[in-house]
C-alpha cells in the first residue's frame, strides 16, 4: 500500500507593505513608516548642523551679511538623504516591502537644476551616492529658502504688474511675499543672470526631494504650488500675467502642476539596487510641510486646526475661498475640489507668558483661576496684545476697550487675563472667517502646542469658536501626513476618499465644548471686535 503524500505546507503569506514619509524640514531630515492599518512602525532622522557640519549652518541655514537673504546648501539635502537611508539599511530596514513613499518639503524653498541634470538623475550608478554624483547638478548651490526677506522689490514690481496686492491675492491665494518663490525667481535673473541661463529646471524642495526618488524632473504639485505667487489657484494652472512678470519662458523651467495626489512613477532604479526598494513602489508627489501637517491632521471640512506655540498658526479647511491682504490660501493637499488657509499670529505664547507674570504673578494655575472667575465676554472688555508688530493685523502696541468702546488705560489683573485670551480667539476667528471659513454642523478645532495642555485656555477656544476642542499630537505631523499621502496615493485615482482609508487613525482627543450661552455672547463680540480692531490699525499707524 503506497504511502499517503504529504502535501508541503503553504508558503508564509508574505510580510504586510509599508508606507514612508520624508519631511525635508529646515534643520533636519526625517523619516515616518507606517504600515495599512496605520501604526507607526519606525522613525528617523538626520540633524543637519550636527550630522553634516562640513556645510557649516546654523539652524540649518545661512544668514548672509545684509541679514535678509537666508540659504541653504542644495547638497547638504541631498547628502542627509544618503544618510538616512544609510542609516535605515543598517538598522536592518527592509526596503523591499515599501509600496510608495511620499513626503513634504519646507515651503517657499527653491532648487536651480543645471543644464545635463536630467541625463545624470537618470542614469544613477547605485555603486556610488547622490552627493558623489550631483555635485555639478545644480547652477545655485545655495538654495534660498522661507527666511528669505531680500526680495521686497520684485514684490513691489510683481504686484504692479498684476494690478495691485488684492488682484495677487485673489489670483494665487496670497499677496506678494519675499519668500514666496516667485519673487526669489525674479530676484535671481536679476543679480544672477548667468546662473539662471544655467538653469535646466526650478524645484520647490517638495519637488526637487521627489526627483531625487524618481531619478527624473518630478512635478509641482498644485498644494505646495500655491506658496510661489505663480499658480492660480482656480485654474490650478501657472498664471500668464505672474509668469509673465516674474521671468521669460518660466513654465518651461517650472513644467505642468499636478494635483497632490498623483502617483508620478515608480522609485528609481537606483533605488532597487543600492538599497533594495522594489521596482513596483510608488512615487506620489511631494507636497509643502504645512499642506502635509493639515494631511497628519486629517482636518476635514469645517475644521480648524489652532498651533498655540511661540506664534499662533491656524490651518483651515475651506470650500470656498476669500483671499486677502492677509493669510494664505492653497490648494487642498487631499481633496483637489478643495482648498485650506493659513494665518501666522507672531503674539502667541510669549505674550501669554507676559500676562501671566504681569497678572497672575508669574503662575499658570493663577491664571486659570482668573479665567475661571470670569463671565464670557468679560462685561464687555476686549483687548488688543501686540507685543511685536503683528502680521494679521500689521498692527503693535497693546489697546484695551471697556464696554461702550471707550478706550482705558488698565484693567484688573483677573478682566486682563480673560481680555487677553478672548481677543487673541476672536482674532483667531475673525481673519479665518475673512478667508471663506465658516462654522457648520461637525466643525470641530483641534489644538496643538505648548498652550493646548491648558483646559481653561482651551474652554476659552471653545467657547468664542462654539465648537468642540480636541487635542492632537503634532510632534511629526508633516512626516506622518507624507506617509497617510503615500498610502491614499494608490487609490486616489479611483475615487476612494482621504479619510476613507484613514477610518482606523487614532482619534483626537475631547477637551472642551462651548457653554450653551456662547453663540449669543461671542456672535456680538466677533462684530465688536472687527470695529475696534479698525480702530487700532489707524492708531498704530498714526
Amino acid at each position: 500500500m503506497a504511502a499517503a503524500q504529504v502535501s508541503p505546507p503553504p508558503p508564509p503569506p508574505p510580510p504586510p507593505p509599508l508606507y514612508l514619509g520624508f519631511d525635508f524640514s529646515t534643520q533636519q531630515l526625517k523619516v515616518l513608516v507606517i504600515d495599512g492599518n496605520l501604526n507607526v512602525l519606525h522613525q528617523d532622522n538626520v540633524q543637519f548642523d550636527s550630522e553634516l557640519s562640513d556645510f557649516r549652518t546654523q539652524g540649518g541655514v545661512h544668514i548672509h551679511s545684509d541679514r535678509l537673504t537666508v540659504t541653504s546648501p542644495v547638497l547638504m539635502w541631498v547628502k542627509a538623504l544618503d544618510l538616512l537611508l544609510d542609516k535605515m539599511k543598517r538598522a536592518g530596514f527592509d526596503f523591499s516591502r515599501v509600496r510608495a513613499l511620499s513626503g513634504s518639503g519646507q515651503q517657499h524653498g527653491s532648487v536651480y537644476w543645471k543644464r545635463g541634470a536630467s541625463e545624470t538623475l537618470n542614469q544613477l550608478s547605485p555603486d556610488q551616492d547622490l552627493f558623489q554624483q550631483l555635485q555639478d547638478s545644480f547652477s545655485v548651490s545655495d538654495s534660498p529658502v522661507w527666511m528669505d526677506s531680500s526680495s521686497s522689490q520684485q514684490c513691489l514690481d510683481l504686484q504692479a504688474a498684476v494690478g495691485g496686492a488684492l488682484r495677487l491675492a485673489e489670483i494665487t491665494g496670497s499677496r506678494a511675499y519675499e519668500r514666496f518663490t516667485g519673487n526669489q525667481i525674479c530676484k535671481l535673473r536679476q543679480t544672477r543672470p548667468d546662473a539662471y541661463q544655467d538653469t535646466e529646471r526650478i524645484s520647490l524642495v517638495s519637488s526637487f526631494a521627489a526627483s531625487l526618488f524618481l531619478g527624473d524632473y518630478a512635478a509641482i504639485d498644485y498644494s505646495d504650488g500655491s506658496g510661489m505667487n505663480l499658480l492660480d489657484i482656480r485654474t490650478r494652472s501657472w498664471s500668464e500675467v505672474c509668469l509673465k512678470a516674474t521671468a521669460p519662458h518660466l513654465d518651461q523651467l517650472l513644467g505642468a502642476p499636478l494635483p497632490s495626489t498623483s502617483v508620478l512613477g515608480p522609485v528609481s532604479s537606483y533605488f532597487v539596487h543600492r538599497y533594495g526598494f522594489s521596482e513596483t513602489c510608488r512615487v506620489v508627489a511631494f507636497t509643502g510641510d504645512n499642506p502635509a501637517s493639515l494631511a497628519g491632521m486629517r482636518l476635514q471640512q469645517g475644521d480648524i486646526a489652532v498651533s498655540l506655540g511661540t506664534s499662533d498658526t491656524v490651518f483651515l479647511w475651506i470650500q470656498q475661498p476669500r483671499p486677502a491682504l492677509e493669510g494664505h490660501v492653497f490648494c487642498n493637499p487631499v481633496d483637489w475640489q478643495a482648498y485650506m488657509a493659513l494665518l501666522c499670529f507672531k503674539n502667541g505664547s510669549l505674550t501669554r507668558e507676559r500676562i501671566r507674570n504681569e497678572c497672575a504673578g508669574g503662575s499658570w494655575e493663577v491664571f486659570s483661576a482668573a479665567l475661571r472667575n470670569t463671565p464670557l465676554g468679560n462685561n464687555g472688555n476686549i483687548g488688543f496684545y501686540f507685543d511685536t508688530m503683528e502680521i494679521t493685523p500689521p498692527a503693535v502696541g497693546v489697546y484695551r476697550f471697556d464696554g461702550d468702546d471707550n478706550e482705558v488705560s488698565s484693567l484688573s489683573s483677573q478682566v486682563e487675563v480673560r481680555a487677553l485670551v478672548e481677543g487673541q480667539f476672536l482674532s483667531r476667528r475673525l481673519h479665518a472667517e475673512s478667508l471663506g471659513y465658516s462654522i457648520i454642523p461637525g466643525t470641530r478645532v483641534l489644538a496643538t502646542g505648548g498652550a493646548s495642555c491648558n483646559t481653561e485656555i482651551l474652554q476659552v477656544l471653545s467657547d468664542v469658536f462654539n465648537a468642540p476642542v480636541y487635542t492632537i499630537d503634532l510632534s511629526n505631523s508633516a512626516c506622518l501626513g507624507a506617509a497617510y499621502r503615500a498610502l491614499h496615493g494608490l487609490v486616489a485615482e479611483s475615487g476612494v476618499s482621504f479619510f476613507d482609508v484613514l477610518k482606523t487613525a487614532p482619534e483626537p482627543q475631547l477637551v472642551a465644548t462651548p457653554h450653551p450661552t456662547a453663540p449669543q455672547v461671542y456672535d456680538q463680540m466677533l462684530k465688536r471686535y472687527a470695529r475696534l480692531e479698525e480702530r487700532v490699525l489707524q492708531e498704530s499707524r498714526s
